[in-house]
């Protein structure tokens, strides 16, 4: 117990009072963090922040909304991923020390991939990419077809307004990433609400009770994966999973059991949290632009670059920090080592420099494919291919077989602030498309 209250001070604790602090002085960025109303809108708020270029004064670092500046930071080889912990002050790492490593490792913590450079973080995504190249998704999207008409069976088979948030947009893509990984499926609601618990673990400055929550889950979801893994060990079958168990280097060694933990969790969380809220803000997006509808309705080859407008509109994650690994030069300015640098990659995706008008969702834009959703450089999102091509095979499906669904009620927002997506969405699916 000492050591939790000692690591949630350390860590979150501290963090929340010096964003209250900002916020209190004005800082448009500490505003974003902690008001719960510009968490549901936040746009407004990401122009104040593009009136300074090439950085704006953040909460606690420096901030940009730029596209260029953006790209050009993800991809620098002179920056790396953000380490919290090495960010605090002396006493603060202190604490941080007596607390001891976390027990169960979340998803900013080593040796997830999200949390290490090179060369740790490339021989882990060597292991694992495999699974996710253009020709494996190829090959997944007629039985993600066959799961999205198996989902949209049971709404059809409800009279009454459904949540297609939990019945449908988090459930294709859940089963997805089950079976491509070989854990049973059965396991699908368990995961989500694991995940659903865990999400708030990319957060900066959680209270103590938020905090609390997002250990129980993540610890869960270690221990899970550790017995499961374990078990794969001993029989092994043909999925990623078990390939992962015997992988090994060039050297002959494979990964740790922590590494393997790790980067199966990382995994099978990626492979369904940005689609979740890829299907949901998609779908809330149609519903607020009829016209959009009628267009994908007349011509359905629009529909992939549709899902690429959804990603830029409204960004599955907001943002994302890197941090300087030598002294050096981004976007004409002296960057000193040490130096945190967040990029909101949701403000980038509506820079007017890239995108005209870009607060109109346009499923015919030509360059919608160029946003920065699935971030850029190294870290690059290694489920994108695969996110696309679910979000595209659930939303057309949705709309095709049910072509007058309509909200039910008001949606819920997800209470996170680095993922952007919804709780909760009441629908009515409406009468079924007649089919000849």
């Amino acid at each position: 117990m000492i050591r939790d209250t000692l690591r949630w001070a350390a860590t979150h604790g501290v963090m929340r009072t010096a964003i209250r602090r900002q916020a209190r002085r004005g800082n448009a960025d500490a505003a974003l963090l902690l008001d719960s109303e510009l968490g549901v809108d936040p746009f407004a708020q990401y122009e104040r922040l593009r009136a300074e270029r090439p950085f704006a004064h953040g909460a606690f670092s420096r901030v940009t909304v730029h596209h260029d500046v953006c790209t050009e930071v993800l991809r620098s080889d002179d920056l790396g991923v953000a380490n919290r912990d090495s960010a605090m002050p002396a006493p603060v790492r202190l604490a941080l020390r007596l607390a001891g490593p976390p027990p169960h490792p979340g998803p900013i913590d080593p040796p997830s991939m999200l949390a290490v450079d090179a060369p740790e973080h490339t021989r882990y995504r060597r292991l694992v990419t495999r699974a996710f190249t253009a020709k494996r998704v190829a090959a997944l999207r007629g039985r993600t077809e066959e799961i999205a008409a198996e989902l949209l069976d049971g709404l059809a088979d409800d009279s009454g307004p459904v949540d297609l948030v939990s019945r449908y947009a988090s459930l294709l893509p859940v089963t997805v990433i089950s079976e491509m990984l070989g854990v049973p499926t059965s396991m699908r609601e368990k995961f989500l609400a694991w995940g659903d618990g865990a999400a708030a673990s990319l957060d900066l400055g959680l209270p103590r009770h938020r905090w609390a929550t997002v250990q129980t889950n993540v610890a869960a979801l270690n221990e899970w994966m550790t017995a499961h893994l374990r078990r794969l060990r001993a029989e092994p079958g043909d999925d990623l999973l078990s390939g992962l168990v015997s992988a090994t280097d060039d050297d002959g060694s494979g990964l740790s059991e922590r590494e393997l933990v790790g980067t199966a969790l990382l995994v099978l969380a990626a492979g369904f949290e940005t689609t979740v809220n890829l299907i949901a803000n998609g779908s809330r997006l149609l519903f607020d632009h009829p016209d959009q509808r009628e267009r994908l309705a007349a011509d359905p080859t629009l529909w992939a670059n549709a899902v690429d407008e959804m990603l830029r509109m409204e960004s599955p994650v907001s943002r994302t920090a890197r941090r300087a690994r030598r002294d050096t030069v981004l976007a004409g300015r002296e960057i000193p080592a040490g130096a945190l640098v967040v990029t909101v990659i949701a403000a980038a995706n509506r820079d007017p420099e890239v995108f005209a008008d870009p607060d109109v969702f346009d499923v015919g834009r030509a360059n919608a494919r160029d946003h920065v959703a699935f971030s850029s450089g190294i870290h690059y999102c290694l489920g994108a291919a695969l996110a696309r091509m679910e979000g595209e095979v659930a939303l057309r499906a949705l709309f095709e077989r049910f072509p007058h669904v309509a909200p039910a009620g008001d949606a819920v927002r997800r209470p996170t602030r680095i993922l952007r997506g919804y709780e909760h969405m009441p629908v009515q699916p409406g009468r079924t498309a007649v089919t000849r």
